[in-house]
């Protein structure tokens, strides 16, 4: 099973969810919703950032994300 890990930066107003360790390497693509996905080289789906998370978590989202758990 894979655990996500979850990092907030109180400076930068964001949250990282890493699915996994969180990677150095990882390409970033930025939505519409102040949400970044970041990919691995594969195109593998390893981590969203939420920008803006305390003004943001007032709201309701949904993760434009499917997780496999086994």
């Amino acid at each position: 099973m894979t655990k996500a890990k979850l990092l907030f930066n109180k400076e930068g107003n964001t949250l990282d969810i890493w699915f996994g360790n969180p990677k150095k390497e990882a390409i970033n693509e930025e939505t519409s919703d102040e949400m970044i996905i970041k990919k691995d080289k594969r195109g593998n789906i390893i981590g969203i950032e939420i920008l803006n998370f305390i003004k943001a978590k007032k709201v309701s989202r949904e993760l434009p994300v499917q997780l496999a758990v086994q």
